[in-house]
């Protein structure tokens, strides 16, 4: 195991014992002022792939928004239901909080930054000098280490925005990707957009202190935490 990844283990198994409070009832999907994601039924076509490994492109683009996949060769986005959502959309994500994807589909995750009502207090207990966090279980570590992903780059300009905090975006349209990157080391994508990352022998003391804190946060995925 490399060095980097020792300190990032080492990191994260020190986190502040003052996270360890009240539990609260499991819930897959969580967020503080955000929607509940869906999708896009895929369809065959040819996008244009950019490889990324060890550095990432720069995919903060204004104009773009994206839809991250563990599946390759998605030529056209077609609007369907999804939960949450009263009519088919197009589900994406600005790039901003493209960071909360960066894992496998169904990676159990913590991840939080400091909105425009995070108390100072907050910010120094769970950021520090970091700008955002990305929390998850160490189980589920080889698995990123070995998860391809594709970050499929929208065309934003039949896309709205639906939830700032969150960054997410809804297209009722169907839409074609302007290219495709392919991320092949997702925890050297995640430092690269400034992410501490944090890796955990179990996430629920870090979700029950979030959840009871000012941060923003979007939890994703506690469904396939490990037991409490």
């Amino acid at each position: 195991m490399s060095c980097l990844l020792w300190r990032l283990l080492l990191r994260s198994f020190a986190l502040r014992r003052d996270h360890n409070r009240a539990h609260r009832p499991a819930c897959p999907t969580s967020t503080r002022q955000c929607g509940i994601p869906g999708g896009g039924v895929r369809s065959s076509g040819r996008p244009r792939y950019n490889h990324v490994g060890r550095e990432e492109r720069d995919m903060s683009d204004r104009q773009m928004v994206y839809h991250i996949s563990e599946e390759a060769g998605i030529g056209r986005f077609e609007p369907r239901r999804a939960t949450g959502v009263d009519e088919p959309v197009v589900w994406a994500v600005d790039g901003g909080r493209l960071r909360n994807y960066l894992l496998p589909r169904d990676c159990p995750r913590v991840t939080f930054f400091a909105g425009k009502l995070t108390e100072p207090a907050d910010i120094e207990r769970f950021l520090g000098s970091s700008e955002a966090v990305v929390a998850f279980e160490a189980s589920w570590l080889e698995r990123v280490r070995r998860t391809r992903l594709y970050c499929y780059h929208l065309p934003g300009q039949s896309f709205t925005c639906v939830d700032q905090c969150a960054g997410y975006f809804h297209g009722k349209e169907s839409v074609e990707p302007e290219r495709v990157e392919i991320i092949d080391d997702l925890l050297s994508a995640l430092t690269a957009r400034g992410v501490e990352i944090r890796i955990l022998p179990s996430l629920w003391a870090l979700h029950d202190a979030v959840v009871e804190s000012t941060l923003s946060y979007s939890i994703i995925r506690m469904r396939n935490a490990r037991s409490r």
